[in-house]
């Protein structure tokens, strides 16, 4: 494992650990999360958004006028991103759960994510 991703994984388990996480996957609904996003080596920057986690394994996350549509698939996750009704990014990556944090890479663009899920909306 590299520095790099050894830091990557050390910070997501106590920024989990900070934010009340569970032990495993969040369930499907609604829920505040914070959005994490780091262009390697640096810090990751993180600010709050909105997450729809649903049982078929979609999940949309907004920040104001953007929208990351992903499909959770067995090991690699398919991210859209789009502004309003602009499409302005597409990858694919491996993806992890820390906790009820979602980690993946964007390898092309050498950026990593996280979503860190707090409770769920009631």
């Amino acid at each position: 494992m590299t520095v790099a991703r050894l830091g990557f994984v050390l910070l997501a388990l106590a920024a989990s650990a900070a934010f009340g996480a569970t032990t495993e996957r969040p369930s499907a609904g609604l829920h505040d999360a914070q959005l994490c996003v780091a262009t390697l080596p640096m810090a990751p920057s993180c600010g709050p958004a909105q997450v729809d986690l649903r049982a078929d394994g979609t999940v949309r996350v907004r920040i104001d006028d953007i929208a990351y549509n992903m499909k959770l698939n067995s090991s690699q996750v398919d991210v859209v991103v789009m502004h309003n009704i602009t499409q302005i990014d597409e990858f694919t990556a491996p993806y992890a759960w820390v906790g009820s944090t979602l980690q993946f890479n964007d390898g092309t663009r050498n950026a990593r994510y996280e979503i860190r899920f707090a409770a769920r909306k009631r």
